[in-house]
């Protein structure tokens, strides 16, 4: 077997698709095919499944399928650690943040960054925590800035660089924003405007009115941060946000109840070995805290 054909075979896998995984391998469909072709004979079984437009993986392909990731990823971090050892900083530096990061806190490091190594090819993809996470644990993405989970799991390393305050929040017409009172209680009778069940902020929420034995009213749901903020600041709900997004279209509740911080920070695979460039990002996010 051949990276090439393992390649081709990982990439067909994840897309679902000959042509699309043509396109991301700036090779013709008949090559995707050739290369996927020459993998089967060597192995003598077939990999997918093609039934009209849809490409399926068979048993064995999905049995190989962790196995080409290892693989890949190994040679990877070979080519890298070898890499590292002339000291240059450059190449592609595959590195994913959530929105609100992005918008907030890392516009000033990454202009250093790109200042200081012009050599880099800084692969910048903007992506939900969870889905980061996902991307650094299957070995796509060197590094990942998000809001970090309570548990990791064990092959993950992070970091808290930054942390967030968050704050119940209503809009100025809102009818609690001029409550005396505005506990946890009489948030639960009024919709809330929050990301996805999955996210940090929507599970505090929920924690904390489980508690007091309430419910969650969940008017509208967008992981857009920015997005929220608008929607609130209209009076359509009320959510949770950081202290850092509340401007005066926004009025804070003193809901009485346990603040929530949230830990905002990098995530790397334990087993992988850092490229030069993520290692001087590293570094300067480390001066941020």
């Amino acid at each position: 077997m051949d990276t090439a054909g393992l390649h081709a075979f990982v990439t067909v896998a994840d897309t679902g698709s000959f042509s699309h995984a043509a396109q991301l391998l700036f090779l013709t469909q008949s090559a995707v095919s050739k290369r996927i072709a020459l993998l089967e004979t060597q192995l003598s079984c077939r990999l997918f499944d093609r039934i009209g437009r849809q490409v399926m993986l068979t048993e064995a392909g999905l049995a190989l399928l962790p196995k080409a990731r290892e693989i890949l990823a190994s040679m990877e971090d070979a080519e890298r650690m070898i890499g590292n050892l002339s000291g240059h900083i450059g190449g592609r530096l595959a590195l994913a943040t959530s929105h609100h990061i992005s918008l907030h806190r890392l516009p000033p490091i990454l202009k250093t960054f790109v200042e200081r190594f012009p050599a880099v090819e800084l692969d910048l993809q903007f992506a939900a925590s969870e889905v980061a996470y996902e991307g650094v644990l299957r070995g796509e993405l060197e590094l990942a800035l998000i809001t970090l989970a309570p548990e990791q799991d064990a092959r993950i390393c992070s970091r808290t660089v930054w942390t967030d305050r968050l704050q119940y929040v209503v809009g100025r017409n809102h009818p609690l924003a001029t409550s005396t009172e505005p506990d946890l209680s009489a948030l639960s009778r009024y919709p809330a405007i929050l990301p996805g069940p999955d996210t940090f902020t929507h599970q505090r929420v929920r924690q904390q009115l489980a508690r007091q034995g309430l419910e969650l009213t969940l008017g509208m749901s967008t992981d857009y941060l920015d997005t929220i903020r608008m929607m609130v600041s209209i009076g359509l709900g009320w959510s949770l946000l950081p202290e850092t997004m509340i401007d005066d279209q926004l009025v804070t509740l003193n809901t009485g109840s346990e603040p929530i911080d949230r830990p905002l920070g990098y995530i790397h695979h334990r087993d992988r070995t850092l490229s030069n460039a993520a290692g001087e990002l590293l570094t300067l996010l480390a001066t941020d805290i």
